[in-house]
């Protein structure tokens, strides 16, 4: 279909053509058509970011590598979020030499901060465990001014020290936080407590705790029990009772400033003989949200940590007293908790918190804890339940349904050989333009060969041609098996064709 030009081309216009093209090779040659058809029209940043955001995920990196190089040419202004984009999606294929090249070339662009890019870039190394790298990479590039904030790549770097039990290392990152110009945050806190715990390092975890005291805890904040609970778990696990119970005052007193009427008011004599490590931390749990001064930071904070640990009866409890003191419970509370229960293999139960617990709370159900439900009925098996629960969040909730849900639907369909039921859930992505990848078409295509469905395969076949996917060569072989059988030479000549002609 051609292109109804306008009489004036802008840059926004431009970008709502080529996100309307279903076909990425279509789109790019009208992002080309442009520049001939309009000779004062010039591409700007958000242009670009479009066009190299369609043939990234569409996995054309050829051609993406074409149109970055063409902006750097332009001398166009432009975001660091490009590249963060760019980037993105060369690791997600395997590209991580190209993402790392991607990166080096960024000062031959016309862009002032790539803070960002530096980031992802770093967790994308870290990710792929390549430390040294990833050392080379922060002495290279953490002193520039392009890169402006360096507390996060810090962060980073101690993380993944410490999952190599390397929390010796990481603490020495911490002390030379002041001379890279750097101010420890509560991620940083955190981090790397878990490391130390973690390697026994006790001494300077406890070092590191009384830190926060006059740093980040001055004035009492909730989100820092997660922290100490972190320190007193431990020291529980380790036999340390009297320890930790002599640092949950200090922590009651001069962390969370917990009034003294409510320190008073703590019985921590069961704690003392350590006989039940796992009653003790609960009672230390207790103490840290009830010690403290009651606020739906300090609630909300713990319950989360402790569903994120699976502790879900524990979690109900601070939960219930949050109600009883008058605190509404949070999104992220519901959605850690139906996490966990899915973890559990609970997806029922997860599934009840969604339609009774968060309704309660008047608390509106997110995409993502939907999806969460999708994925732990896919685990289970329960591809049946899991088509109910997706036409109920999407009718009788009202609601229209992501791109990720279909495709988590699209998927377990096609793993459990369910290709009839597969090409409907594709139907009505195709109705909302949400298309899967290559190879989910493939497999979609090949499965409706081996049901002997060759209208549907043959529809489904088109459809992925006209976006610009090309078949691999055992979906000819089996369509033209298909036709063949079915005494239909002249479909299999014309898709015999139709391969050539590719």
């Amino acid at each position: 279909m051609s292109v109804r030009w306008p009489r004036i081309l802008t840059p926004t216009f431009l970008s709502q053509i080529i996100r309307l093209q279903k076909n990425p090779f279509k789109a790019l040659q009208i992002f080309n058509e442009a520049k001939t058809t309009y000779p004062k029209y010039h591409h700007n940043g958000p242009v670009y970011a479009t066009m190299i955001n369609i043939l990234g995920k569409n996995g054309l990196f050829i051609e993406m590598k074409d149109v970055i190089k063409q902006m750097r040419e332009d001398s166009c202004e432009c975001k660091d979020s490009v590249f963060v984009s760019a980037i993105k999606m060369y690791a997600e294929a395997g590209l991580i030499n190209e993402a790392i090249s991607l990166y080096n070339n960024i000062p031959r662009f016309n862009c002032v901060n790539w803070t960002e890019s530096f980031n992802s870039l770093l967790q994308i190394m870290v990710n792929e465990n390549k430390l040294e790298a990833v050392h080379r990479l922060f002495l290279e590039s953490s002193s520039g001014w392009e890169v402006k904030s360096r507390i996060s790549s810090l962060n980073l770097l101690m993380d993944a020290l410490c999952r190599k039990g390397r929390s010796d290392l990481a603490l020495q990152i911490f002390q030379e936080m002041d001379f890279q110009g750097c101010y420890p945050n509560r991620d940083s806190y955190a981090i790397l407590m878990k490391g130390l715990c973690k390697d026994g390092r006790f001494h300077e975890a406890t070092h590191l705790l009384y830190s926060m005291f006059w740093r980040i805890s001055q004035k009492g904040n909730g989100e820092d029990i997660v922290i100490y609970r972190t320190l007193l778990d431990a020291l529980c696990d380790n036999g340390k009772i009297e320890e930790a119970v002599e640092i949950l005052g200090k922590i009651l007193r001069k962390g969370l400033k917990a009034p003294n009427r409510s320190r008073h008011r703590l019985d921590l004599s069961q704690c003392s003989n350590g006989q039940d490590k796992e009653g003790t931390k609960r009672l230390i749990h207790e103490a840290l949200v009830s010690g403290s001064v009651p606020s739906l930071v300090s609630y909300n904070a713990m319950a989360v940590d402790l569903h994120n640990e699976g502790k879900i009866g524990e979690a109900d409890k601070v939960i219930t007293e949050m109600q009883e003191r008058g605190f509404k419970p949070t999104p992220s509370i519901f959605e850690a908790k139906v996490a966990a229960l899915c973890k559990e293999s609970k997806v029922d139960e997860a599934i009840k918190v969604i339609e009774v617990d968060m309704v309660e709370a008047n608390c509106l159900p997110t995409y993502r804890v939907h999806n969460i439900v999708l994925k732990g009925l896919c685990i289970e098996g329960k591809s049946t339940q899991a088509l109910e629960y997706l036409n109920k969040i999407s009718k009788q909730l009202g609601r229209t349904t992501d791109r990720e849900s279909y495709g988590i639907l699209l998927e377990m369909l096609c793993g459990e050989r369910r290709y009839l039921e597969a090409s409907q859930i594709l139907e009505q992505m195709s109705i909302k333009s949400y298309w899967p990848c290559a190879y989910t078409y493939n497999s979609l295509i090949r499965g409706l060969c081996s049901l002997g469905r060759q209208y549907e395969a043959v529809m489904w076949l088109e459809e992925m041609i006209s976006q610009g996917k090309l078949p691999e060569t055992y979906l000819w072989n089996s369509l033209v098996s298909l036709f063949c059988k079915s005494d239909n030479i002249f479909m299999a000549s014309q898709i015999f064709s139709r391969l050539r002609s590719l």
